[in-house]
């Protein structure tokens, strides 16, 4: 199919973006990457009258490493986090997820903070902000807020971005020292939307678990590090009847809770393994 019709404006600044979505409020949409949503507007499932395209905005494509963040702009792609040198030491389960998004061809033009704000439950960037705990920063001609994932991400394909405001970066916690990192997805094939993502921390004395593909967005929990076998079992047991899951073409429900049961303690004492 092909797009509805709409109005194409590129931005030479943020001060006009910004303006463009105070005039257009709901009706207008962000573009900077476009792989998710070209195919949401060629499907029709979105009908918008101008789509605002920051894609050139310099100002917005940075990789920040400081005070305990990494900082990554709106207009950074995919790509360019994934070659950056400090990938694997500062953010390592985002270098793990990494190469699960899509394919190459996709993560050279795909951002960051796009996929974050297209919100799938299933895809990998989201359920890392959440498993982290990271934040994000929205700009609007009113105000500048920050928002910690769990209040960003909403629901399926929902966020708490308001119409007139603009994703102006993400920011991922830098790795800390004693702590591990792991990272497992299952899919169809190689680049398809997860069955069941999943991302491990351990350190501190704790132990943290978040599941992407279940619930309608990422979902976290956090347990004490010196849980025994059965008892992080029956942990993860609970965890994955509380997510509950659906069936459809790909799995059903019972196969994706085996699946955090299973995987879930794999990754646990991977990262376990990682911290020490």
């Amino acid at each position: 199919m092909k797009p509805p019709p709409f109005d194409y404006a590129r931005c030479d600044s943020m001060d006009e973006a910004l303006s463009l979505l105070a005039e257009h409020g709901e009706e207008a949409r962000v573009i900077a990457g476009g792989q998710s949503l070209m195919a949401m507007l060629n499907m029709r499932l979105l009908r918008p009258s101008v789509l605002v395209d920051i894609a050139e905005l310099d100002e917005l494509n940075y990789i920040n490493d400081s005070s305990g963040w990494v900082e990554i702009g709106a207009t950074t792609t995919q790509a360019v986090l994934e070659s950056w040198p400090g990938l694997n030491s500062r953010l390592p389960l985002v270098a793990a997820a990494i190469p699960h998004i899509g394919h190459f061809q996709t993560r050279n033009r795909g951002t960051i903070c796009g996929s974050l704000c297209h919100a799938d439950p299933s895809s990998e960037l989201p359920l890392c902000l959440a498993a982290l705990g990271g934040e994000v920063v929205l700009r609007s001609r009113r105000r500048k807020r920050v928002l910690d994932a769990k209040e960003f991400q909403v629901g399926m394909l929902t966020t708490a971005k308001q119409d007139d405001e603009v994703m102006v970066a993400a920011r991922y916690p830098a790795a800390q020292r004693g702590f591990g990192y792991a990272f497992r997805e299952l899919s169809r094939r190689h680049g398809d939307f997860a069955i069941v993502a999943l991302a491990g921390v351990a350190g501190g004395g704790r132990i943290r678990l978040g599941v992407g593909g279940l619930a309608e967005a990422p979902m976290v929990r956090e347990w004490d590090d010196h849980l025994k076998d059965e008892d992080l079992a029956d942990a993860l047991n609970d965890f994955a009847w509380e997510l509950r899951g659906s069936d459809d073409i790909h799995a059903t429900a019972r196969y994706r809770r085996e699946m955090v049961r299973r995987l879930g303690k794999k990754v646990i004492d991977e990262a376990r393994r990682c911290a020490s």
